[in-house]
């Protein structure tokens, strides 16, 4: 017998939600009635702190985790706590991790969409997104590997961070900010930015139309940086207009040292950058059920 957890996440578990328990009832109800139709034993769990999201996370990898997500914030919550459970001190790190890794290969996880979003990670990932179709593909155990980003704030980022691009109030500003991928510098922090973003997948891949990383996977070992600056160009009978400069890198790790304090949004959370944040990446890492 097959022994499933099926997590919710409450109010207060830090995903990013606007109160109340996230989601809807109904698609948890019919996985977890197909998941016991099938023979399998099911627990139901709703996590509204760090700690009973790890507590949660501990049956594995005895028992399989199915994570019921109305949004990508509250899977990377989950996958936060999975990577600091996993993730060994670098004074312990064991030979068996890949020399590219920090954690060793986490083990898989379902992934219930509790929300019509047709743009979440999800069905990015071209995920099932029916309750009985998960249940399935959780109970067939065949699972898929994907990259995924660390960063020296302790967090992860599955899909990408988006940084700057409008005000408080809505309109575009511009930042200072020296932006390293490996040894490549693509913003030197001493010219205007608009935005700059950290893509592992295609969240932000296109902003208000403007293409910025082209063609980023999950399944790729490399992360993908743009930068978009503002440039004006002069002519001799015209006026001068401003033009976007698209500034492209791919690599291992990237390093972002805001001047000023720079709004993000990292997988639908956001924040304000203070100081130097770097993300780096870890190779198929992490691994979703799939049919």
């Amino acid at each position: 017998m097959v022994d499933i957890v099926l997590l919710t996440l409450g109010e207060d578990s830090q995903c990013g939600c606007d109160g109340g328990a996230c989601g809807t009832r109904t698609p948890i109800l019919a996985c977890r009635d197909a998941l016991r139709t099938a023979g399998a034993e099911v627990r139901t769990v709703v996590a509204h702190d760090d700690a009973e999201i790890d507590e949660a996370l501990r049956a594995l990898p005895e028992s399989r985790v199915i994570v019921a997500t109305a949004a990508d914030a509250q899977l990377r919550a989950v996958m936060r706590r999975l990577v600091r459970m996993y993730a060994p001190a670098p004074s312990k790190r064991p030979d068996t991790i890949a020399e590219d890794r920090t954690i060793p290969d986490l083990p898989p996880i379902g992934v219930l969409p509790l929300g019509p979003d047709a743009t979440d990670l999800a069905t990015r990932l071209g995920l099932p997104r029916k309750p009985a179709d998960v249940a399935a593909a959780v109970l067939g155990g065949n699972a898929r590997r994907l990259d995924l980003l660390r960063n020296d704030g302790g967090s992860v980022t599955l899909d990408g961070a988006l940084l700057g691009g409008v005000d408080a109030a809505g309109t575009a500003s511009t930042y200072l900010a020296r932006v390293e991928v490996d040894d490549a510098v693509l913003a030197d922090g001493t010219e205007p930015v608009l935005m700059s973003v950290v893509a592992n997948a295609s969240r932000y891949a296109t902003v208000d139309g403007l293409p910025l990383v082209t063609a980023p996977s999950m399944e790729d070992g490399v992360l993908d940086v743009a930068v978009a600056v503002p440039v004006a160009s002069r002519g001799l009978f015209r006026r001068p207009r401003v033009e976007i400069q698209v500034r492209r890198a791919h690599g291992r790790a990237v390093a972002i040292s805001p001047r000023v304090e720079v709004p993000f949004v990292d997988d639908g959370v956001e924040g304000t950058l203070t100081r130097k944040r770097s993300w780096w990446m870890e190779r198929a890492a992490w691994a979703v059920y799939v049919p």
